[in-house]
């Protein structure tokens, strides 16, 4: 691979970056992989623009009264500006991403390369196109990997599309079907490419995501479940998935995400496999974070759900920002209650799920008086009618507030994009909340030297 991640074989397997990037040489990443041997090297697979990357690696910055400091002290690095914190560094380092949403990689490599992450190793080919190169002989996986990360396409699960589960309508490229029967290209059947690329690497620990509605799939569930089992001749423990709650954990949002922790038998220590085959595992053993405040669970020293209202306490007006991701928004009219994204969000509560459609799906910000708004109070002081911008969106979502999501594109023409407004609705709307795998990463950690030998690190 050369040093902008195009492949010279018959396939190409990514363009040539869009963006400009400081390149890391091999020595200095040598360099840089010496100095900390606690370093935990990731494989981010379907990565998007990077949630649950940005939220394994942690070191970025969200509200304030999102994080218990009270359950989660360590959680806190630093202290910022108009109620916000930045959240501590994690052991977690993505080496790898993949992705086949181009906007999804300019927008990862855009952010991601000032936190010293390099765009070469994002690649924007389909997991199968990878897999079928990498067992040709091309190397495409890295080797010293620890952990894998995947959020499969959910679309074909998804309560809100057509639930079509395994037997989906589009390829592993997003193109609709020619084929007459699903087949494991089938976008429903990605998951089983990810357990390939799990049987490449190795890792000590994979966690795949998905949406809720996946559980309730007839047997789906335990399908998907026994299939990563499988992986390497049987070589995973895989736990039983649990359904976590984002607004729960912080996030002002209500979505519902399932979570598959498999874990490698042959690297743990005898006594934590022998509990972790247990049928209830115990609060020590156990990898899946606890609530950190209360929305749809009680608990000691859980904090009140996060508001809206705090989150854009000081966000500005479209027209007075000079941030590019809060100055544009949807212009899509209100189309009746019959539609999605055709209500206000309630500044004293939660927002709805963000979902990466149309943007003519976005959730108003405010609606007016005939459209059955009820922020009469913001009406009248002359604030227009409008939907969601895609910071706020994005804020909602907990990304933080210098993660750019409309990008310019400042060697094409005028007024052309590396990421459009509407593209940036749908990557937000697609991304794991970073605050909620954040929790999840904190609670890996915690755990990791206690499952596995010799640290379990593979660097």
């Amino acid at each position: 691979m050369s040093a902008l991640g195009t492949y010279t074989k018959n396939t190409s397997i990514v363009e040539e970056p869009q963006l400009a990037v400081k390149f890391y040489s091999k020595e200095k990443r040598k360099k840089e992989n010496k100095v900390d041997k606690s370093t935990l090297n990731m494989l981010s697979l379907f990565s998007g623009c990077g949630g649950m990357d940005l939220g394994f690696e942690g070191n970025f910055s969200v509200l304030k009264s999102s994080v218990n400091e009270i359950l989660n002290p360590n959680f806190i690095n630093e202290e910022l500006e108009n109620n916000f914190i930045k959240l501590s560094k994690t052991r977690f380092k993505t080496v790898f991403a993949n992705d086949i949403l181009k906007d999804a990689r300019n927008a990862w490599v855009n952010y991601f390369s000032k936190r010293g992450n390099n765009a070469e190793d994002y690649q924007t080919d389909s997991i199968v196109d990878l897999v079928k190169l990498h067992q040709s002989g091309t190397k495409i996986f890295p080797a010293n990997v620890d952990i894998v990360t995947g959020g499969f396409p959910c679309q074909d699960f998804s309560i809100a599309g057509k639930r079509n589960g395994f037997d989906s309508h589009k390829n592993h490229k997003g193109e609709f079907n020619t084929e007459t029967c699903a087949t494991e290209e089938t976008r429903g059947q990605l998951y089983m490419w990810m357990k390939q690329v799990i049987e490449i690497t190795q890792p000590k620990i994979f966690i795949a995501e998905n949406v809720k509605g996946l559980v309730n799939l007839s047997n789906v569930k335990d399908i998907i479940q026994n299939d990563f089992s499988s992986a390497g001749d049987n070589g995973y423990l895989v736990l039983n998935p649990r359904v976590l709650h984002a607004a729960d954990y912080g996030v002002p949002q209500s979505r519902e995400r399932v979570f598959f922790v498999g874990i490698k038998k042959s690297a743990l220590k005898k006594s934590s496999l022998e509990q972790l085959e247990k049928e209830i595992i115990s609060d020590k053993y156990n990898p899946y974070p606890k609530p950190t405040h209360a929305y749809t669970t009680d608990g000691e020293n859980l904090k009140r759900h996060v508001d809206l209202k705090e989150l854009f306490a000081n966000i500005k007006e479209p027209e007075k920002s000079e941030d590019l991701s809060q100055q544009f928004y949807s212009k899509a009219k209100f189309m009746g209650k019959h539609c999605q994204g055709q209500i206000e969000i309630k500044p004293k509560g939660i927002s709805p799920t963000i979902r990466a459609e149309h943007h003519g799906n976005i959730e108003f910000r405010r609606l007016s008086k005939k459209n059955g708004g009820i922020l009469t109070t913001e009406l009248s002081k002359g604030l227009k009618e409008r939907r969601l911008t895609p910071r706020e969106c994005a804020l909602i979502q907990t990304f933080p507030p210098d993660y750019e999501f409309v990008i310019t594109n400042k060697q094409g023409r005028k007024g052309s994009y590396l990421v459009s407004p509407s593209k940036a609705y749908k990557v937000i709307g697609n991304a794991v909340p970073p605050l909620l795998a954040y929790n999840l990463a904190k609670r890996i950690e915690d755990v990791w030297d206690l499952y596995f030998k010799n640290n379990g690190s593979i660097s």
